[in-house]
C-alpha cells in the first residue's frame, strides 16, 4: 500500500487516486466493492474528507469507480466483453410449434438440486443475501398472535391484508391503483402463470414468447398442449416491436407471455415508451399480455417500472408477480392480478390446490408492513449488482475472448453467447461432472435455438468456490471452441 505524502499537498489526491487504484490493479478491491466513505478514508490516511472527494470524482471520471445515490462510491467492473446478440439465427418467418427440449430441462432441473454441487444454473437472486433471520423473526411473531388459525387454511384468493398490502406497494411504489379485490394469491408466480394462461387460452392456441425466454414459460404452454411463436428481443432494449407487429399480423396468437419489466435471461427492462407502444400493439390486434412481474423489484437502481397493465385501456393485461425472487421461495407465495377475468382465476385457483400457505402469508404481511421488506430489497440490489459486476470481470478474463455477455440492469443472471463451436448441452454435461450446474441456451427458445448459449446466475453469496466454477468453465469453454 502506498504511503501518503503530506509534504507534497499540491498533489494530495493524486495519492490517494494512487492508492486506490493499486488495491484495485492488485485485487483487493474487486469489481462491485464499495470504497471507504469520504470521512473514513480521511480518518485512515490522515487527509480531508475534501480531498479525498476530489480523488473520487477523479476516479469516477477515469470510469474506475461509480457514485451510486444514497450509497456511496464502488469499484466498476472493467470488462471487454462486447454485449451479446439476438439469436445470430433468427428467422423473421417462424411459425408457431410444439416446445421441444424438454428431457434437457428435466435434466437441468436435477442438476441444479444435485447434492454439493455449485448451482449456477438456477435463478435464486434472494439466496445471495438471504432473509432468513429476519422472516423467521417475523413468523414468531405471527405465530404468538395468530395462534391455531395460523396452522388453518387461508381464503381461496388469498388474506385480504396481505392483498392489500400488494396493491399499496404499486400504489407506493409507481402510483398504480389496482384494486386489491383483483388479485388473487397464488402458489408462487409459476400457478399465477398457469391459471393466467388457461384463463385466456386453450388447447392448441398460439402463444407469442420472447426469445430468448424463461424456460419455465415454455413448460408450462406444452403441458397445455399449446404452441410457441418466439417473437425478437434485443438485449438492449427489450422485446423487438416490428417483430411483435409482424408476428400477431401473420399468426393467430391468442396471448403474448412476457417479462417486460426485466427479462430473464437478457435482463433487459423495456422502457416506459416501448412498452406503451406494445400494449397499443396488442390492443390494436385484440391480444391479451401475461406479463411475468416476478423481478420488478430487483432492478439495481431501485427504480420499479409501472404494470403495463397501467398503459391498457381495455384491460388486456394480467400482472403476475412473486415474493419468491425477492424474499422467499419456499414459501411459494405469488399473486395475479386479474382485472376482469379475476372471477375464472379464484375458480381456477379453487380447482387447482384450493389456497396457499396462510402462515406464510401472514408472515409476509407483517414483513412488508414493518419496513422490513424494504430495507432488506435495498441490500439485495446493491448485492446483486456487486455479484453481477463481479462475474461480468472473471469472464472478460478468464473466457475465451470472443465470448459475448449480457450487461443486465437487474435481476441475478447473465446471458452468455460462447464460441460458435461450443455446444452449450456439452459444456453442462461436463460441468456437472465436475460439481457446477449451468443452464444450457437450448432450454430458452422452443426450437433449440441457443446452441452456443448459456444462462450464469449470480445469486449466490460470493466465494473463492465459485470463482474457481467460473475459471473451471471459461478453461472448459476455451477447449471446447478449439476442439
Amino acid at each position: 500500500m502506498l504511503a501518503i505524502n503530506k509534504d507534497n499537498s499540491e498533489f494530495l489526491y493524486r495519492q490517494v487516486i494512487d492508492l486506490i487504484v493499486e488495491n484495485i490493479d492488485s485485487g483487493a478491491l474487486r469489481p462491485g466493492d464499495r470504497l471507504p466513505s469520504l470521512r473514513r478514508m480521511g480518518e485512515k490516511i490522515g487527509v480531508s474528507v475534501p480531498t479525498v472527494r476530489q480523488a473520487y470524482v477523479e476516479l469516477e471520471r477515469q470510469r474506475r469507480v461509480e457514485s451510486r445515490p444514497q450509497s456511496g462510491f464502488y469499484v466498476r467492473g472493467i470488462t471487454n466483453n462486447p454485449l451479446v446478440r439476438p439469436s445470430p439465427q433468427f428467422l423473421s418467418s417462424t411459425r408457431p410449434a410444439p416446445v421441444t427440449g424438454l428431457s434437457l430441462m428435466e435434466r437441468v432441473n436435477a442438476g441444479i438440486y444435485t447434492q454439493d454441487v455449485v448451482p449456477l444454473g438456477i435463478a435464486n437472486p434472494c439466496m445471495a443475501r438471504p432473509a432468513g433471520k429476519s422472516l423467521h423473526r417475523t413468523m414468531k411473531r405471527v405465530m404468538a398472535r395468530a395462534e391455531e388459525r395460523a396452522l388453518s387454511y387461508a381464503p381461496t384468493h388469498g388474506e385480504a391484508e396481505l392483498r392489500r398490502q400488494i396493491a399499496f406497494r404499486y400504489l407506493d411504489t409507481v402510483g398504480s391503483k389496482i384494486d386489491p379485490e383483483n388479485i388473487c394469491v397464488t402458489n408462487g408466480g409459476q400457478e399465477a402463470l398457469l391459471i393466467a394462461l388457461q384463463v385466456v387460452a386453450q388447447k392448441g392456441d398460439v402463444i407469442a414468447v420472447e426469445s430468448p425466454t424463461y424456460h419455465g414459460m415454455l413448460e408450462l404452454i406444452e403441458s397445455l398442449g399449446m404452441l410457441a411463436i418466439e417473437v425478437e428481443t434485443c438485449p438492449e432494449d427489450g422485446v423487438m416491436l416490428d417483430s411483435l407487429r409482424k408476428t400477431l399480423a401473420a399468426h393467430p396468437v391468442k396471448a403474448c407471455l412476457f417479462s417486460t419489466t426485466l427479462n430473464n435471461p437478457l435482463g433487459v427492462s423495456m422502457s416506459e415508451e416501448r412498452r406503451k407502444e406494445l400494449i397499443r400493439i396488442i390492443e390494436e390486434f385484440d391480444v391479451t399480455l401475461i406479463e411475468d412481474d416476478v423481478y420488478g423489484e430487483l432492478l439495481f437502481d431501485g427504480h420499479r417500472p409501472r404494470p403495463a397493465e397501467c398503459y391498457s385501456s381495455k384491460g388486456n393485461v394480467l400482472t403476475c408477480g412473486s415474493f419468491s425472487k425477492t424474499a422467499a421461495p419456499g414459501y411459494r407465495i405469488g399473486w395475479l392480478i386479474a382485472g376482469p377475468h379475476i372471477k375464472d382465476v379464484i375458480r381456477l385457483k379453487r380447482a387447482f390446490s384450493c389456497s396457499s400457505g396462510l402462515i406464510q402469508q401472514l408472515t409476509l404481511t407483517e414483513f412488508i408492513a414493518s419496513g422490513d421488506y424494504d430495507r432488506y430489497l435495498k441490500q439485495l440490489r446493491a448485492t446483486l449488482q456487486c455479484n453481477a459486476e463481479r462475474m461480468s470481470a472473471l469472464i472478460a478474463t478468464k473466457f475465451p475472448a470472443d465470448t459475448r455477455t449480457s450487461k443486465p440492469v437487474g435481476g441475478s443472471v447473465l446471458w452468455l453467447e460462447l464460441p460458435g463451436k461450443v455446444n452449450a448441452e456439452q459444456l453442462f454435461e461436463d460441468a456437472l461432472v465436475a460439481q457446477i450446474s449451468t443452464a444450457p441456451g437450448q432450454i430458452f427458445a422452443p426450437c433449440n435455438r441457443y446452441r452456443n448459449f448459456i444462462r450464469l446466475s449470480f445469486g449466490h453469496p460470493w466465494s473463492e468456490r465459485l470463482e474457481q466454477s467460473i475459471e473451471w468453465l471459461g478453461q472448459r469453454v476455451g477447449q471446447l471452441a478449439e476442439a
